[in-house]
């Protein structure tokens, strides 16, 4: 199954991205303590959001499809890490695969498309929290050189439990 994702093409996000991403988003709500988001979200509730990453400057939207079909395998974002001007050189990132595209590379293709992107940025550090436990994404991150600097413990509470999230630092 591993060659039928050898070819993934990663581009930025554009609006008519909008459904397939707002669903891949919803299986997370769902299914996953990965994102404390609790109610599933219609396209246009995620529009802000979509227009939130734009081609150009420090918070964007990369996505990864699978060449023939077209289907979205994932995304990766750089958002504003805090809202308050001094955190500006900041980004705090994250990535979302399709569950069919998991183990398969396609995550380090979106996270390196995205950190080439922020190359010419005026940006210092990226940070990521990882909802634990999630192996897999501790694994990528620190394969992309990402460092733990800490964990808020029982810092959400989704499906009637509370979830630690560990905190990755990377150098831009």
């Amino acid at each position: 199954m591993l060659s039928e994702f050898r070819e993934v093409q990663v581009r930025p996000g554009v609006e008519s991205d909008l459904g397939a991403l707002t669903d891949l988003y919803n299986h997370y709500v769902r299914e996953t303590p990965i994102t404390f988001d609790t109610a599933v979200f219609t396209p246009q509730e995620r529009r802000p959001w979509l227009l939130s990453h734009p081609e150009d400057g420090p918070h964007r939207l990369m996505v990864a499809t699978e060449p023939e079909s077209g289907t979205i395998l994932g995304y990766a974002t750089s958002s504003a890490f805090r809202p308050k001007p001094a955190y500006a050189t900041s980004v705090e990132v994250t990535v979302y695969l399709a569950p069919q595209a998991t183990g398969r590379g396609v995550g380090t293709r979106l996270y390196s498309a995205l950190f080439e992107s922020l190359a010419g940025q005026d940006l210092h550090r990226a940070y990521a929290g990882i909802a634990q436990p999630n192996e897999a994404s501790v694994r990528l991150h620190e394969r992309l050189g990402f460092r733990h600097i800490g964990t808020y413990r029982e810092v959400g509470y989704k499906f009637g439990r509370y979830w630690d999230v560990a905190w990755y630092e990377k150098e831009l």
